[in-house]
């Protein structure tokens, strides 16, 4: 079993980069498969979620060839896919097997979705029910509500469907899916989920229309469109960690090279600059359609705050180390509508109740969030101890956060089972215990 031992005692200083954008490069992998021509994606995430994509889209008879830094994708066209010999197996992502049910339900060919025990033990009728709304002729087990899935592609139909939850993934599936459907897709969703779709389909010029809060689609395009280069942004949610880790350590000083900055992705800023972080975006640009920036981040002391609903989209992958910093801040701070925490990688509201508590944070779980007693005083951080049974339950998010918070220890600690950090994140051992050597 892999394990990550983390030594507490020095602050965060110097210079980094961060992956590419996870969500990003699994969005350009499916766009530029379907393009007529080559394109090639650039700064491309290398955990094995996106290569698990990759590697779905070369079982459907797509050419990619991969180097440290780049993909390079040999498009077929809109209907030039071909029907896999095997089950395609998406490994650990939720958005490879949500948005590949959705482009592979209006194929004209049989393909089975499968994934590691997390994956299966997520819900997938989220997905399947609307699809088959339109059409999708979709088996699995409990009735499609769980992977593997098995589907017959089909001739889809336009439909207007109003989510009953903000959710990207299954925004996501349904736009591809109406991208081969006859007719019109209307998607709505309670409030903004991550807009990464939208804006690639634009830079890639796919006609895409937002009427008030209303996504609009027309299927089957008459005209398709052509291979282009991409570069993928830093990945936020990777940068959240070095975000929290320099705020709450003692004397640091971090500056993030080239982070995504999509405002549907950049709540934990929001928090955390309430809270009282000392955050600067520098430099912001643009690429592929998203705003980048860099970020500098020094140590500053954080006080509790109060997150509800509305900003839990913005905030979806940041909760676990989030959490993190509201133990070490002083006051409460009170978490509510995050109940979709509960069917991520692992329940990430009980996971990080469970493992903070075991590092000696004071919390009080509910069904919705939680409740977090921070250890900080006035003008001054808490700490965290070193838990003896630290682990990560297969869930790469709360590995790393467990990480950023025995920093704050006294003592060093090891955290179990972290090989599943490389599903998004490979190299964030080398690179936090780079940040934490003083230079020469």
């Amino acid at each position: 079993m892999t394990t990550l031992t983390i030594t507490p005692g020095r602050p965060l200083r110097g210079t980094t980069t961060i992956p590419g954008d996870k969500s990003l490069t699994h969005r350009a992998i499916i766009l530029t498969a379907l393009a007529e021509g080559t394109s090639t994606i650039a700064g491309y995430c290398q955990g094995e979620d996106c290569l698990n994509t990759m590697r779905a889209f070369q079982t459907l008879g797509i050419p990619i060839t991969h180097t440290p830094t780049e993909l390079t994708i040999c498009g077929k066209g809109f209907w030039g896919l071909s029907e896999p010999s095997a089950p395609i197996d998406c490994g650990n992502s939720g958005t490879g097997i949500r948005l590949l049910t959705g482009l592979l339900s209006g194929q004209d060919f049989f393909s089975i979705l499968t994934g590691d025990d997390s994956i299966r033990r997520r819900p997938m009728g989220r997905v399947v029910k609307p699809l088959r709304e339109m059409g999708a002729v979709i088996g699995g087990r409990k009735g499609g509500e769980l992977a593997p899935l098995a589907i017959t592609g089909s001739d889809l139909h336009g439909i207007e469907y109003t989510s009953p939850v903000s959710s990207a993934q299954i925004k996501s599936s349904l736009l591809l899916a109406g991208l081969f459907a006859q007719g019109e897709t209307r998607y709505r969703e309670p409030r903004l989920s991550r807009d990464h779709t939208e804006r690639m389909f634009q830079f890639f010029g796919i006609p895409l229309a937002r009427e008030a809060d209303v996504l609009v689609l027309q299927g089957r395009p008459t005209v398709g469109w052509r291979g282009v280069e991409v570069t993928i942004p830093g990945d936020f949610s990777a940068a959240a960690f070095f975000i929290v880790g320099a705020t709450i350590v003692q004397g640091s000083d971090v500056t993030i090279y080239n982070v995504g900055m999509n405002p549907t992705r950049t709540g934990l800023i929001d928090v955390m600059r309430t809270m009282g972080a000392d955050i600067q975006v520098l430099g912001l640009r643009d690429a592929a359609g998203e705003p980048v920036g860099d970020l500098r981040v020094r140590s500053a002391p954080l006080k509790g705050v109060t997150i509800g609903h509305d900003l839990i989209p913005k905030t979806i992958d940041e909760f676990p180390v989030l959490c993190v910093a509201a133990a070490v801040a002083e006051g409460d701070t009170v978490i509510s509508g995050a109940e979709e925490l509960r069917v991520k990688e692992s329940d990430r509201i009980a996971t990080m109740s469970r493992e903070l508590k075991a590092m000696g944070a004071l919390i009080e779980e509910r069904p919705d969030g939680m409740i977090i007693h921070g250890a900080g005083r006035s003008g001054e951080n808490g700490k965290l101890k070193a838990s003896d049974k630290a682990q990560s339950h297969g869930d790469h998010r709360v590995a790393m956060s467990l990480a950023i918070g025995g920093l704050t220890a006294e003592q060093s600690m090891t955290i179990a089972d972290t090989s599943c950090v490389d599903t998004s994140f490979p190299n964030f051992p080398n690179t936090l215990a780079a940040l934490l050597t003083e230079p020469a």
